[in-house]
């Protein structure tokens, strides 16, 4: 089977949002002229009336900021292992144009250097309707957050361009990107740093290659998780084909470390549920989907089992210390 559009995995994205904001996503896709239970892609026309009744019905303007958490970057334009293998940022970009034509989603990407920055544009063909203002804000967010999954939380562009009309209230935006922001651009372009790109990275290809004389494969596993863990709950198979290796092979990695992967997916949905929960913005049914819990009520058992407070109780112990 071809490998979905990018532009699909943002309709499965934006559904999975809209239900753990207890939005009916089936009706508003219905509503849309989309059949909710049809393969994917959809048509053009549909996928944007879909997200023009997305953002009215969640009156969340930064609709598609918010949906970019649930595409996992190593899923991201198929690419998979290349981007948890490649040396620097600059070979990460480079992959992501090289293999855009294989995502059919109808953007335009490439990626500029000067002699201060790098450039990486990402528009509709001239001969194409463009897709919804939130898809590009998605778009945006989702390469940051590439960025960050390699270098750390706290990276940020030099810059962010996006061609939409600029928001009454940027500061969603704002708070995402952390870097200066020009809306009603001429068209999108993100600004990065010409040493955060080309440095190396440590976990990259080199180490990758290295893998078979001794390289310690758990943080390599909790990263392909987390990552993945926005879409659902990650099986071990689906970790190791991210990472290049059968799943005997993966076992037998973890093992050789003293390991098991039940034990790393429960540690990295304890990491994560107390780094999401500290964040006022995110519902406590958001942060149950972004951890690949089907429901809060699966989330709240074993986030008691990891805290011996439910998760409401936990927030409130943080609001009232």
């Amino acid at each position: 089977m071809p490998e979905p559009s990018s532009l699909a995995s943002w309709t499965r994205a934006l559904r999975k949002q809209l239900d753990a904001l207890g939005l009916d996503s089936a009706a508003l896709c219905n509503a849309a002229g989309i059949d909710p239970l049809a393969p994917l892609p959809e048509p053009a026309h549909a996928t944007l009336r879909l997200w023009q009744l997305a953002v009215q019905a969640s009156g969340d303007p930064a609709l598609g900021l918010r949906v970019s958490r649930f595409v996992s970057p190593t899923r991201f334009h198929a690419l998979g292992y290349t981007l948890v293998a490649s040396e620097s940022l600059r070979e990460v970009f480079e992959r992501i144009v090289r293999y855009q034509p294989q995502s059919r989603d109808n953007l335009r990407l490439s990626l500029d250097k000067t002699a201060e920055h790098y450039e990486f544009r990402f528009n509709p063909p001239a001969d194409c309707p463009a897709p919804a203002a939130e898809i590009f804000d998605a778009f945006a967010a989702i390469y940051v957050r590439t960025c960050r999954n390699r270098l750390g939380r706290a990276y940020a562009p030099l810059a962010v361009h996006l061609q939409r009309s600029a928001p009454v209230d940027p500061q969603p935006w704002q708070e995402l990107f952390r870097a200066p922001l020009y809306f009603s651009a001429s068209d999108n372009r993100l600004l990065f740093a010409c040493g955060d790109f080309d440095s190396h990275l440590e976990d990259g290809a080199t180490q990758a290659a290295e893998a078979a004389t001794g390289l310690i494969w758990e943080p390599r596993v909790r990263g392909v998780i987390e990552t993945q863990l926005p879409e659902g709950e990650p099986s071990a198979e689906s970790v190791a084909q991210a990472l290049g290796l059968s799943l005997r092979s993966l076992q037998r990695h973890l093992a050789d470390e003293g390991c098991r992967y039940d034990l790393l997916l429960n540690q990295c949905r304890e990491n994560l549920a107390l780094l999401h929960i500290c964040d006022a913005q995110l519902s406590l049914n958001e942060v149950a989907c972004l951890l690949g819990f089907s429901d809060l009520e699966g989330f709240s058992r074993a986030f008691k089992r990891w805290t011996g407070l439910t998760p409401q109780q936990y927030r409130l112990g943080l609001l009232n210390p």
